[in-house]
């Protein structure tokens, strides 16, 4: 039974026993105590809480929910059952049916008849257990479903009671396991071998309400939940297992051709020894995983979720080339998950060339990386033994991060593998000096690891005065030059120098504002000014080249402001104020800024918020900013002490260090009153239109807004304008009807595609008949053996297989298909019962075709397929299979 078939059956049983169905929700939520998806009752928290009331009729919901769990991603592979993506079938009831229902629920599915819609599996193999104390669950099991009472047994916390870990709902669990035989393991049930024993459903009894924890993890039952609740999740990897006759969720049809493609570009073989097959169960399960988080939005990245991906896509890269890859395999794996997933997840076909797209990037950018470091491990592990020591020095594991960007966790592993430990206390107290040193570099930016003791004699004695509020030009005095690192009395041109001034107009970045742009003239001499930062708050360092002529210590030079540069600047850090007081108008007060950065015309901010806004939330924050340039409000700044400042209600941002004596900017009265050291204009009408570009999430609890301002906006609406009339002028619509007008054509191009598969699918099902009357016979055996014509999928193929085969049922009979697709060649090879009865194995013929196509495939007797990379050996295949069952 196919995987995406074991879905649909566990849906249907639980919608007939009237449940709502509930698609799947996205594997990323925005729940800031997730990283993923984990669990399938997870979108389903605010009901089990009481937060909302479900949505649903009878209070009951099913659902596959994807989810991922990468907390122990260093065993996958390694053990046989474990995978960082899973699809876990749930029933939920919320105040409905509760122990005795679902009890009945899932035995009837599992043991119903194949015929009547369920899995079949044989009662006599199942065993449960309870919580310890739980006799209500062991009565219903024993005396009305009519399991033995010595297939019952009884565990305590850590296996059988289920909480979230914080006080709330909690309750005792059931779990129901298949006995796989005594080949897997040791009599005596779960309790004695849980290999043999497969726990394929959890049954959680949500009654009580727990308070929190002590410190050795105990807590107290406050009492019985007002309504009582159902969670349950049956793993559908794990059934796969038991209904396609596999020994482990990795030789399913989900994962097992992700595994064949990778023993064709590798030119390893899965099942010779273990190391090597832990690498191609990394490779199938990683991939998979990698193929749903691109899915669902997430791109590889050196945190957070995007970290999480980029780790799992490079240990598939890596475990590749242990294997023997030498070339690209990425997006080779990818293609082929994202085959066997299409059927249970319709949407990865419309973003097929986006998900390789991600990994060819990714890749091509690891691969670089992995070369380059790897040459550095081997030659430091090489010295390492031969010192006789065991131990990569934290330093070393910290170089290999830091300059040649290579994972730790990478480090590690390879460290494992050539029988070495890694310093990791070491390692952290690198990280951690890096921290502090990016942390000072922050106030100091771009000074890469100067010694700012250089900068002292300034900060102590001569801070820079900064003149850029009232003015944009300054005669200043050259008092201080340093050139890589060192102070110097001279620079000429070509030099790349610090200049260190009396007095600057130019603005330093701070606040999320750039830098200025500007240049330093003295007769010949030219310095352009391309950043200025600050040491210490007091000294202003303008980072130069010197154009023309010379510098020294003590010259005059005029200090200007790029204007162009200022205004745009101006204009979007004053933007960035309107924006931050529609946002408190629109969400409230809680929306406070948590990071911006201002350039000429475009602005960025983020603030804390846990929610998405939502289309309208954007087009009214964006309709106050432009009110307030609109009415053209006078930007007034004040400058006071901090405690004045507060009891003006300024506001202070983000954790800032404020001195005592601080600068206020007002626009619009209590509309934006902020602590501010930027530049500003004079007139919210100076700013000019702002287009908000949109919000995104950037980490846990906080969220950007992108914005436009100045002339900038005015392009970008130009833009969109001149877009929108292109548009209209094609589908020969007003620019209002234009929403109506493009749904209506997408349902029309989504409903011409369904039509076109369906055409496709009828013509090739309604030649089998005429195929069935050219089938001969062998012996025995009747043989249908034809190349279809080219373009037929290998999932097209196994319909008309299937098919075929059913219709010549009742008589020993074999059916091989292929058709050339591209530079491949899929086949399919179909086995009457009575075939089969007779010793056919259609995953034996399957892999004699493959030889003379360069290709791989396996299956059961009565149904096998695989592909090749070599079309022009069909012929020969074909005669190589007649010659097999000729033999019968």
């Amino acid at each position: 039974m196919q995987t995406h078939e074991i879905r649909d059956r566990f849906t249907q049983h639980f919608v007939d026993a009237g449940h709502t169905a509930v698609p799947s929700a996205s594997l990323i939520l925005d729940d800031p105590t997730l990283l993923f998806v984990n669990a399938g009752m997870v979108p389903f928290k605010p009901y089990f809480l009481g937060q909302q009331n479900p949505p649903f009729e009878n209070r009951t919901a099913t659902s596959i929910q994807k989810c991922v769990r990468t907390l122990d991603i260093d065993e996958v592979g390694i053990t046989t059952r474990h995978n960082t993506f899973f699809q876990m079938a749930g029933n939920f009831s919320f105040g409905g049916y509760f122990k005795e229902g679902a009890i009945r629920n899932a035995w009837s599915l599992l043991t119903k008849p194949v015929a009547e819609g369920g899995f079949g599996l044989d009662p006599e193999r199942l065993w449960v257990t309870v919580y310890l104390d739980d006799d209500e669950a062991a009565d219903i099991w024993e005396n009305i479903v009519g399991v033995p009472a010595e297939r019952i047994q009884r565990m305590g916390m850590e296996d059988n009671y289920w909480s979230m870990g914080v006080p709330g709902p909690c309750g005792p669990c059931s779990e129901i396991y298949y006995d796989r035989g005594p080949d897997y393991g040791a009599e005596g049930g779960p309790e004695a071998d849980e290999h043999r024993y497969m726990e394929i459903w959890n049954l959680v009894f949500m009654q009580y309400e727990r308070g929190p924890s002590d410190e050795n993890g105990n807590f107290e039952i406050l009492g019985e939940l007002p309504q009582k609740n159902i969670d349950t999740g049956l793993g559908i990897e794990r059934v796969a297992c038991l209904l396609q006759g596999v020994d482990n969720v990795y030789e399913t049809d989900l994962l097992r051709p992700v595994i064949n493609v990778a023993e064709e570009l590798t030119g390893a073989t899965y099942n010779e020894n273990h190391d090597n097959d832990v690498r191609f169960r990394v490779i199938a399960d990683h991939t998979r995983t990698a193929m749903m988080l691109i899915l669902d939005g997430v791109t590889p990245s050196n945190e957070g979720r995007g970290y999480i991906l980029r780790r799992l896509m490079r240990r598939v890269i890596r475990s590749a080339r242990l294997l023997g890859a030498e070339s690209k395999t990425l997006e080779s794996f990818l293609a082929t998950v994202m085959d066997t997933m299409s059927p249970s997840f319709p949407e990865i076909e419309d973003n097929r060339d986006r998900i390789l797209r991600v990994a060819a990037t990714e890749e091509k950018a690891f691969l670089r990386t992995l070369e380059s470091g790897t040459e550095l491990f081997d030659r430091t592990a090489a010295s390492i033994k031969e010192a006789g020591k065991t131990t990569v020095g934290g330093h070393q594991a910290f170089e290999l991060h830091d300059t040649y960007g290579f994972p730790i966790d990478l480090t590690l592993e390879m460290a494992a593998e050539a029988g070495l430990e890694v310093d990791m206390d070491g390692f952290n107290a690198e990280m951690t000096a890096q921290r502090e040193r990016a942390k000072a570099d922050n106030k100091a930016k771009k000074h890469g690891h100067a010694d700012e003791s250089v900068y002292r004699q300034w900060v102590d004695d001569n801070p820079t005065e900064f003149l850029g509020y009232e003015q944009l030009t300054a005669d200043a005095t050259v008092l201080g030059l340093v050139r890589g690192g060192q102070s110097v009395t001279t620079a000429k041109a070509g030099d790349e120098i610090e200049v260190i001034l009396d007095v600057t107009p130019l603005y330093a970045e701070s606040g999320g504002q750039l830098a200025d742009r500007g240049r330093l003239v003295a007769g010949d001499t030219v310095i352009e000014v391309k950043d200025v930062q600050k040491i210490a708050k007091r000294v202003f360092v303008h980072k130069a080249t010197v154009v023309s002529g010379g510098v020294e210590l003590g010259m005059s030079v005029k200090a200007e402001v790029d204007e162009t540069w200022r205004h745009g600047a101006r204009q979007a850090h004053t933007a960035t104020h309107l924006i931050h007081g529609a946002l408190r108008q629109v969400l409230g007060p809680t929306a406070v800024q948590a990071g911006s950065l201002n350039r000429p015309g475009y602005l960025r901010f983020d603030f804390n918020y846990t929610e998405q806004l939502s289309d309208e939330q954007l087009e009214e924050i964006a309709l106050i900013a432009n009110q307030v340039v609109d009415a053209d409000y006078p930007v007034n700044t004040v400058e006071t002490t901090l405690d004045e400042a507060k009891a003006m209600g300024a506001l202070a941002l983000f954790g800032e260090n404020y001195g005592d004596n601080v600068r206020v900017v007002e626009v619009a009265g209590p509309f934006s009153t902020e602590l501010c050291g930027g530049t500003h204009v004079a007139s919210s009408a100076q700013i000019g239109p702002v287009a908000v570009l949109g919000e995104s999430s950037v980490g846990s609890g906080a969220r950007r807004i992108e914005a436009y301002s100045g002339m900038d906006a005015f392009r970008y609406y130009s833009r969109e304008a001149a877009l929108v009339s292109g548009v209209a002028s094609t589908l020969k619509a007003k620019s209002d009807d234009l929403p109506a007008r493009i749904s209506q054509l997408t349902e029309r191009l989504k409903a011409a595609e369904k039509e076109i598969a369906a055409l496709h699918q009828q013509q090739l099902m309604s030649n089998t008949a005429a195929l069935v009357d050219e089938a001969e016979t062998l012996g025995d055996v009747t043989v249908l053996i034809r190349q279809l014509p080219d373009g037929v999928t290998g999932g097209d193929l196994r319909t008309v297989g299937s098919d075929l085969r059913g219709k010549l049922a009742g008589r020993p009979a074999v059916v091989v298909l292929a058709s050339r697709n591209d530079a491949k060649l899929p086949f399919v090879v179909a086995a009457t019962a009575e075939a089969v009865d007779m010793g056919v194995k259609a995953g034996d013929l399957v892999k004699t075709f493959g030889e003379y196509v360069d290709g791989r495939g396996g299956g059961k007797p009565d149904m096998a397929q695989g592909s090749g990379a070599t079309p022009e050996g069909a012929e020969a295949g074909f005669r190589a299979v007649k010659d097999a069952l000729g033999g019968l």
